[in-house]
């Protein structure tokens, strides 16, 4: 089982992603987490904070010999060499940041040669740049997916466990990366769907999530599942109920798909983005809950220039708990459309007003 303490300090990507670019150089790291979690999507996030290193990304699981070396013949002395194959960027001299996506579902002999580059930092004899990252993923081995690491590879390599997202992290996350505003308004509503298995004793008590005890007879919610769901949701107006429905079920199961279609009746609640725009005075005000989250929601993701002032108007005909979660999304560090609303003479003489509401961030 997955040693306590790990899970007590479970890292979170930030956290992983700035362990890896101070240290991946000379340690190489596993990071070991639920499926779906995002621990891939760190090699993006290392890429930009490294423009000059070459992002390679092996997945494990499809991997051969055949991939990482290949036989060539060396005319000079008469034999066969094994040489870097083309794609691991060896060949260029420059550094690369190295993932090896599932490293421990890798067949024993893929794993076998990949041990080596992990221990001498060099592809069959070819040695990586000096300045080259290596570091590998992996799922937690209490979820039953045959993610085992023998005990003299797990010597070799730092295991770090990464914590799931909570749903305040996961839709700063979103609101920054064009997720639909129901998706995000489910997410807000349901932190369930977050949380971790071995916290959930009777798997039933959580029908949404991935438990090993209930197996994976459907599938499930998790961060990577939810933005799948997101780009559903984004064409719903194409589909028909039917087709729509099944979407949902086929990509985060049939529980959290029939709670997910109740977000998309609340749009008839919504105004029209150029009702704000245009009239923010008179625009519809939303009744429900549910439906004054998703379009501050909305707004945060779309928001521009052009429209901060209509906007800001408005906000103040919506309910203190609507406003107070707008203002709270814009003050996330990691908000990116943070300056152009925070330098908004309106902005500046509503949080003047309402100092009070930042603490609150919930409808």
């Amino acid at each position: 089982m997955t040693n306590t303490a790990q899970k007590m300090y479970a890292n979170d990507l930030d956290e992983a992603v700035n362990f890896i670019s101070e240290s991946g150089k000379d340690v190489t790291i596993i990071l070991r987490g639920h499926t779906g979690c995002g621990k891939t999507s760190t090699l993006k996030t290392l890429e930009g904070m490294f423009p000059d290193h070459k992002p390679i990304y092996l997945d494990c699981t499809s991997l051969d010999l055949g991939d990482l070396w290949v036989p060539v013949h060396d005319r000079e002395n008469g034999c066969i060499k094994m040489v870097p194959n083309e794609s691991l960027g060896v060949h260029t001299g420059k550094p690369v940041i190295l993932l090896m996506d599932e490293f421990p579902k890798a067949n024993k002999s893929v794993k076998n040669g990949l041990l080596r580059v992990i221990l001498e930092r060099s592809v069959n004899g070819v040695p990586l740049h000096p300045d080259s990252i290596v570091y590998a993923t992996g799922n937690l081995s209490d979820e039953g997916l045959g993610d085992m690491l023998e005990a003299h590879q797990g010597n070799r390599i730092c295991v770090v466990e990464t914590a799931k997202p909570i749903a305040e992290q996961w839709i700063a996350w979103a609101i920054n990366n064009d997720v639909d505003p129901a998706v995000m308004s489910f997410a807000n509503e349901n932190p369930q769907i977050f949380a971790d298995f071995r916290d959930v004793q009777n798997p039933e008590d959580n029908q949404y999530i991935f438990h090993p005890r209930r197996g994976a007879s459907e599938q499930f919610v998790t961060p990577r599942s939810l933005e799948k769901a997101s780009d559903v949701m984004k064409i719903r107006e194409h589909l028909t109920t039917n087709s729509l429905t099944s979407a949902l079920i086929g990509t985060i199961g049939s529980r959290a798909a029939m709670d997910m279609l109740a977000y998309t009746k609340l749009v008839d609640d919504l105004p029209k983005l150029e009702d704000i725009k245009t009239s923010p005075t008179t625009a519809k005000v939303p009744t429900t809950a549910s439906a004054l989250c998703m379009i501050v929601y909305r707004t945060l993701a779309s928001i521009e220039k052009d429209w901060v002032g209509a906007w800001l108007t408005y906000l103040k005909r919506l309910p203190p708990e609507a406003q107070a979660m707008f203002a709270n999304g814009v003050r996330s560090p990691k908000y990116n459309k943070q300056s152009i609303i925070m330098t908004h003479k309106l902005f500046t003489e509503w949080a003047r007003d309402n100092t009070h509401m930042f603490a609150a961030d919930k409808v």
